[in-house]
């Protein structure tokens, strides 16, 4: 399943079922078949996705950290160790913070709808 979100200010953004009730989750709202972020709750959604990044970021660094003290090589690079795959928050938060702040920008509401 998908979660479409549209806004008159913005192109559409497409988001599988997983991220999108997790973005939806972050931002106070009930992942559902449909919804609404009005313009009034935009300021809040989007500082509640920078909070969440901000932390998943942090998490992030101190697991690098306490594996580098681990090996017992601080100079290592903690981005060889990483998989390429992995995709973190700031990634995929990103595409729906930018959708915020152009509805932000022109007052227009964000819907959702699978």
């Amino acid at each position: 399943m998908l979660y479409k979100f549209k806004s008159r200010a913005a192109a559409d953004l497409i988001l599988l079922e997983p991220q999108g009730r997790q973005i939806l989750e972050i931002i106070g709202k009930t992942p559902g078949p449909t919804g609404i972020v009005t313009a009034a709750q935009i300021p809040a959604a989007l500082a509640a996705l920078e909070a969440a990044v901000a932390r998943d970021e942090a998490r992030l660094r101190a697991a690098q950290a306490a594996a580098q003290q681990e090996a017992g090589s601080a100079d290592a690079n903690p981005a060889e160790d990483e998989p390429n795959d992995t995709i973190h928050l700031r990634q995929r938060a990103t595409p729906f913070i930018n959708l915020l702040r152009r509805s932000q920008q022109e007052g227009c509401d964000v819907v959702w709808g699978v």
